[in-house]
């Protein structure tokens, strides 16, 4: 005969489980059930963990709605026997026999009606088991007892490991959104320093209470990075993280070990970690924060201090070690990530800081070379203030094909060239090289300026280069007035500017055809005059075409930008108008080169022009 009562209640048991949060939720469906069973007088429950310490017990009597409950961690090392395997174990014992250091019931089971006890005992995970212990009198039927107890106990079961498997899910899904933030972020910058912090945040405190990150120099294990989530604990980690004798052996021990290795306990001895969070020097744990089969620990997960965990994960980047992280965990064992998702997040934070490494280094490489494509510095005089300015726009940092130079000539007179070789890279590189010095060792030895171009374009052509190139030369020669003689020769390169000193600006006429193009070019000269204090400004189109959001282009502001410049410096010219390209600028990514001049107007002795010493000495470097 089918019991409808017990049938209902299992299958409402059935029904809570599924929708339960956690175990404890369970006990008013579990208790009242097995209590409406003829013979049954109390239930106890107790929840035990994997060193047998009783954390937890809660007991209901017949005809009452108050349960007792006892939350304590009384170490029990008698009820070892009581431990179930692998399967639920149920028994049947007579109360008066029942030894109370391993039965803690007894208290319970003693005072209620009856002289026997059913109890099952089942293990739901690792860290512990629990127990269900049943006082019944002579009239009970003991294998319907036993068996209601039996299906209860599989309710219980199913319940704990399903809310396992949601909280599995539910931290992988968290973990899989914390890893792909934490690869936006770090990858978000090429700066090692930012990206060096920014890997020791994002940690901190979804997964870690502190985060520490050193990189593998030549000496060793370099601190770069902490981060806590007590600013005063920051600061003790800082100075760990740079100068702790027990850190930095650690460290230098664990090489280039791929395995992350927890530490707690004896094995912090000695660290400054061995009181942090006032730890007892014990292994990771705490509050289980999940219950046995009928109640949880009341303690929130994260009250009281906890064991102090370290982590140590080695960072590795395309099949080198870059660095290490050491996590620190002041938190519940059941808080702690595993390994596999600390692999997974050093693996990320690695290949951001090599990419970061990787990008310091080319940028170095690049500047350099870019540095030594220009001129060291330009010539000085008395008759012309120099200063030119070079900004960088590509932030991929290829090089740049933007060039410039200041050559004294065997007459009295400066060359000022600059020039723009079409697109970034090795073998804009290469061109850049090859057109300055070509144009300087011409004009250093008194060639003309549209021979010189000519002569670089047919050495283009020889070349077989494939990219073009524009550039303009403007000579000043000075004249006994105190004026200069301005000579312009382009090859479809912009228009230099000349400001002068009432503030008007005049655009230099120039024309030709690009180099590189065609074979036999021959290009011509344009001449004006320089007065005193005028300035004669040249660039590449970097400046003329940045371009704004609403669409203008930097050349529309240029020559009333520069006539605000009047009276100024060469040198404040140069920076001023690089900087108010680069504000200016919403879209483009060239390189802007400046070479500026302003004419003094102090005139040479009477008779023949006079050689600067100073110009011959930059002449011959």
């Amino acid at each position: 005969m089918v019991d409808d009562t017990w049938s209902s209640a299992l299958h409402r048991l059935w029904q809570a489980a599924s929708r339960a949060q956690e175990v404890a939720a369970l006990a008013d469906d579990v208790y009242a059930p097995l209590l409406a069973t003829p013979g049954v007088h109390l239930v106890v429950g107790t929840r035990w963990d994997e060193k047998h310490v009783l954390r937890y017990m809660r007991a209901l009597s017949a005809g009452s709605d108050t349960p007792v409950i006892v939350a304590t961690t009384r170490s029990m090392p008698e009820a070892a026997v009581r431990e179930p395997g692998g399967e639920p174990v149920v028994t049947r014992s007579a109360v008066d026999g029942l030894d109370g250091s391993v039965w803690p019931e007894a208290e319970f089971l003693r005072q209620a009606p009856g002289d026997s006890v059913v109890a099952c005992t089942f293990r739901l995970d690792q860290r512990g088991w629990a127990a269900l212990a049943l006082a019944v009198d002579g009239t009970a039927d003991l294998a319907v007892v036993e068996s209601r107890l039996a299906q209860a106990v599989d309710v219980i079961v199913a319940c704990h490991t399903g809310i396992l498997q949601r909280g599995r899910e539910a931290r992988r899904a968290s973990d899989d959104a914390l890893l792909a933030e934490a690869s936006l972020q770090m990858d978000s910058s090429l700066d090692v320093e930012d990206t060096l912090r920014r890997v020791a945040r994002i940690a901190v405190p979804a997964v870690a209470d502190g985060a520490l990150v050193h990189l593998l120099r030549g000496e060793g294990p370099e601190f770069v990075a902490a981060t806590h989530v007590a600013v005063q604990q920051q600061r003790a980690l800082e100075e760990a993280g740079r100068h702790d004798p027990w850190l930095a052996a650690l460290l230098a021990r664990r090489g280039d070990d791929e395995d992350t290795v927890f530490l707690s306990g004896a094995a912090l001895e000695g660290s400054p970690f061995a009181e942090a969070g006032g730890a007892d020097g014990g292994e990771a744990g705490g509050a289980d924060g999940g219950a046995n089969g009928t109640a949880a620990d009341p303690r929130p997960a994260g009250d009281g201090p906890h064991p102090t965990v370290v982590s140590i994960s080695t960072l590795r980047a395309r099949g080198r070690v870059v660095g290490s992280i050491t996590f620190v965990y002041q938190r519940p064992e059941a808080r702690l990530p595993d390994s596999a998702f600390l692999r997974s997040l050093a693996t990320r934070a690695a290949l951001a800081i090599d990419n970061a490494l990787l990008y310091e280094l080319r940028r170095t490489a690049v500047l350099s070379l870019q540095e030594h494509l220009l001129p060291s510095q330009l010539p000085e005089s008395v008759q012309w203030d120099l200063s030119a300015s070079y900004a960088v726009g590509d932030p991929m940092l290829d090089v740049g094909g933007d060039f410039y130079d200041a050559v004294p000539r065997p007459d009295g007179s400066i060359a000022l060239l600059i020039g723009d070789v079409c697109g970034r890279g090795a073998e804009a590189a290469a061109l850049t090289g090859l057109a300055r010095h070509t144009l300087r060792t011409l004009l250093e030895e008194g060639t003309e300026p549209g021979t010189a171009l000519s002569r670089l374009n047919r050495a283009l052509r020889q070349e077989r280069a494939s990219r073009f190139l524009t550039a303009v030369v403007a000579t000043l020669t000075p004249r006994p007035d105190g004026t200069a003689l301005l000579s312009t020769c382009s090859a479809g390169h912009p228009p230099p500017l000349v400001l002068r000193s009432d503030g008007t600006v005049s655009e230099v006429l120039s024309g030709g055809l690009l180099l590189g193009v065609l074979d036999d070019v021959s290009y011509d000269s344009h001449e004006d005059l320089i007065a005193p204090d005028d300035t004669l400004v040249l660039f590449t189109d970097g400046l003329t075409e940045s371009r704004e959001a609403g669409g203008s282009f930097f050349e529309s502001v240029l020559p009333a930008r520069l006539s605000a410049l009047r009276g100024s410096g060469a040198a404040h010219i140069a920076e001023s108008l690089a900087q108010q390209a680069e504000t200016f600028r919403d879209s483009g990514q060239d390189d802007i080169a400046l070479l500026v001049a302003r004419w003094t107007g102090i005139p040479p002795d009477a008779g023949l022009l006079p050689r600067d010493p100073r110009i011959e000495q930059a002449a011959l470097r």
